[in-house]
């Protein structure tokens, strides 16, 4: 493994940093102090910035030279509500809220290549340094470019990355096409008519209507959409009634869709909102039909994504970089990646093993009120990021046709 020695000696700090943020996070646009945090950072080792972008959004700049080639590197910043199981010294101080997803560590790891940047600056171009708030469901990085991130900042590229549990610490993974998929929220309410559970044949019970429609939604992933295509309807609450010998006036339906395209997402929209309407027409029901779309899917660009995997070989050789299986999971970093070419990377966080004493009983994975991130990665993400920069900005990824 080639790890840049300043990074390996200077971890320690930085970890520090990382656990101070595990302490205290920070909710979706709610995250000053950990801006404040990277803020001071970024000013006592001489990097310019802008603060305020999607509202707690935080900008570094680092240039060199005289080229106007620009790369951006992206970190997230923002915690979950989860209270913490963990009870080791840097455990979160506010129940309710957690670190449990690994941003702290994102966070650390891109100021860690902040410093080495600031420092050395062997690249010629400009690295905008993008700590952004809100990934956590605020869509803080479309709130980020509704306000003129890629006008104030213009870049050739952007990349991302996120920690990943059970991929062993020293891999990575990344390849082009999708990354994560879209994630969509629906809710149906169906309007029936309640009476006596004794005599249904007076009422429209609205119940059975959402059985019948349960099932049919799944017909659009087995006979409307292509096999290979991927997609997922996920229908997680039913709510009716409120007596066992009552008829209930209405059902509420509520879940998700994912998918990896948005051709197929369209489909399902269109189809689920049919299949509704009808199922509930031939019952003499009525429904409304909601649908939104909350993150598109991830979609890493083939030069970005064969150029990082390139990058990332030289760091922990061909062997421990992975190809990237797609995840269900979904992330606000697909807006960025509609904007501008670039890739999102998977680093792995091991498999709990780093956890210290007094961690939870839980298993160390995203989301979960027992998770850590494993600070053994700062060293060789903040790597990552510095040869990434230096790379793009001296050399760049080929593009295709070239010679």
């Amino acid at each position: 493994m080639k790890l840049i020695e300043p990074l390996v000696t200077q971890a320690g700090g930085i970890a520090a940093v990382r656990r101070d943020l595990h302490a205290h996070p920070e909710l979706c646009f709610e995250e000053v102090r950990t801006a404040d945090v990277v803020a001071a950072k970024l000013t006592e080792w001489g990097i310019p910035l802008h603060r305020g972008l999607g509202t707690t959004g935080v900008v570094g700049i680092v240039k060199n030279g005289t080229s106007e080639r620009a790369i951006g590197l992206r970190a997230d910043m923002d915690a979950l509500p989860v209270t913490e199981l963990n009870t080791f010294a840097h455990a979160s101080r506010h129940p309710g809220r957690m670190h449990a997803c690994g941003h702290d560590g994102h966070t650390a790891m891109l100021l860690a290549a902040a410093q080495h940047l600031a420092k050395h600056r062997d690249f010629d171009g400009t690295v905008y340094l993008i700590f952004q708030p809100a990934e956590e469901g605020g869509g803080g990085a479309r709130e980020m470019i509704r306000e003129g991130l890629f006008e104030r900042f213009p870049m050739d590229a952007v990349f991302g990355m996120h920690n990943w549990p059970g991929m062993k610490a020293g891999q990575f993974a990344v390849s082009p096409g999708p990354a994560m998929a879209s994630s969509n929220e629906f809710s149906i309410t169906i309007r029936g008519k309640g009476g006596h559970a004794a005599l249904p044949h007076t009422g429209i019970d609205p119940v059975p209507v959402a059985c019948e429609m349960v099932q049919a939604f799944q017909t659009i992933l087995t006979r409307n959409k292509k096999p290979g295509d991927a997609g997922v309807i996920s229908v997680t609450m039913i709510h009716a009634g409120e007596a066992s010998n009552v008829i209930p006036d209405t059902c509420e339906l509520g879940g998700t869709v994912r998918t990896f395209t948005l051709e197929v997402l369209d489909l399902i929209e269109a189809r689920m909102r049919t299949i509704a309407e009808h199922v509930c027409a031939a019952h003499d029901a009525e429904c409304d039909f909601r649908f939104h779309r909350n993150y598109p899917p991830t979609i890493n660009t083939a030069n970005e994504a064969n150029f990082a995997r390139r990058v990332m070989a030289g760091i922990v050789g061909e062997a421990n970089v992975l190809a990237q299986e797609p995840a269900m999971t979904a992330e606000d970093f697909s807006f960025m990646l509609q904007a501008r070419p670039g890739a999102y990377a998977f680093i792995g966080n091991g498999d709990g093993a780093h956890r210290a004493m007094h961690h939870g009983g839980g298993p160390c994975t995203l989301h979960n009120a027992s998770y850590d991130f494993n600070d053994e990665l700062i060293p060789l993400g903040a790597t990552c990021w510095v040869r990434l920069a230096e790379s793009f900005l001296n050399a760049g990824p080929a593009r295709e046709g070239a010679a």
